[in-house]
This record gives structure tokens, sequence and C-alpha cells, in this order.
């Protein structure tokens, strides 16, 4: 479970990560490449993998602190968190209260920051006057969106919809979404807009693609 905590929320942050960087790219091309310069990618990515650690380990610990009954079969394909806490004998109110004010803080704070990110990018695709350049531009972000619809869809879901529904089956069909198919997809589609990656799929494929 601390691995799981750990991982979404890593994909959760890498993802307002990389609507900044597209922002910065079509909306301040000029100052890309002094503004996300290695040192400043580096700890990015090092911030995102310590507050989905210190996250993972808050969930964690507060779920040792329940109480369980024996012989209990989660309805799930893993330990989802609403799952297991739904099978607690003790009080679970801390613990909710935790899940909602770090999904609030962990899971609404990047996405407001990806819906403003996003917000900037299209008005700057409705002023540029070729029609080329607009296709460019929106082919950049296109697939980022796609996957921040499916990732955030289907996870907000998940945590929203349980507290007043319990449909087992649908619950773990959209956490495999966001679980499983979003961190397969993100860097297929994202790492088929590098050059170099077409080229050496054109040489590995004899030159068919």
């Amino acid at each position: 479970m601390c691995f799981f905590f750990t991982f979404v929320e890593l994909d959760n942050f890498l993802l307002a990560v990389m609507a900044y960087d597209t922002f910065l790219a079509i909306c301040h091309p000029l100052h890309y490449m002094v503004i996300m310069n290695p040192w400043i990618c580096g700890l990015l990515v090092l911030v995102c993998w310590i507050l989905s650690a210190l996250h993972a380990l808050l969930q964690s610990l507060m779920m040792l602190q329940l109480s369980f009954c024996r012989n209990l079969e989660i309805p799930h394909f893993f330990c989802e968190r609403n799952q297991v806490v739904q099978l607690a004998c003790s009080d679970t109110f801390l613990n909710d209260m935790v899940m909602y004010f770090a999904s609030v803080l962990l899971g609404g704070g990047p996405l407001a920051g990806i819906l403003y990110s996003y917000c900037k990018i299209v008005s700057s695709i409705r002023a540029i006057s070729s029609a080329l350049g607009r296709y460019k531009a929106f082919s950049i972000c296109a697939s980022h969106l796609f996957i921040v619809s499916l990732f955030y869809g289907t996870g907000l879901g998940v945590y929203i919809s349980s507290s007043s529904t319990h449909n087992s089956h649908s619950s773990a069909t959209a956490s495999v979404m966001y679980t499983v198919v979003t961190p397969m997809l993100n860097p297929f589609i994202n790492s088929l807009r590098n050059k170099d990656v077409k080229r050496a799929l054109r040489r590995l494929f004899g030159g068919q693609l």
C-alpha cells in the first residue's frame, strides 16, 4: 500500500510538472531553456519524490492504527485504501479526514495548476495566426490532456463516489485505469513525440514507420 501511494502521487505530481513544462514551451518559448534548465528539472523531480514518499508514509502509518477482524477478503485486485478502511473494526473518522484533506491538497493543488496552465495555453494557441502553428501547438498538449483526463477522471471518481456508493466491480475497473493504464500510456504517448525515438523505431522495423 505504501508503494501504491508513492507511485500514484508521483504520477499526480509529474502530470502537473508536465503541464507546467508545456505551458512554458508554448507561452514562453524564448525563456524555456533558461527556466527549465537541468538543475530546475532535477529539483522538480526530487520534490515530487519527496512529497509522494511523505504522503505514502503518512497514509501507511494511519492504516497501522486500525484494527481488523480475522479472515477478511478484499473484493479488489490489490489493497485499495478505501476497500481496506471499509473493513476496519475500529473508528475510521481520523483516517477519512486525513484522506479527504490530502485529496484536496495533493490532488486538487496539482489539478488546479494543470487547469490554469492549459487555460493560458489555449489563450496562446488562439492568438496564433497560422493554422499550421495552431495545429502543432495543439498536438503538443493533446496527448497530455488525454492522460490527465483519464487519470483524474477515474482516480477522483473512485475516492469521491466511495463515500456514497460501494460498487466493487466499477471501483476495481476505475482503479485499473489510473493505476495501470495511465502509467503505461504516459511514457508511450509522450515518447512518440520524440524524434530520436521515432528514428529508432524506424530502424527497428526496417523503415516501415
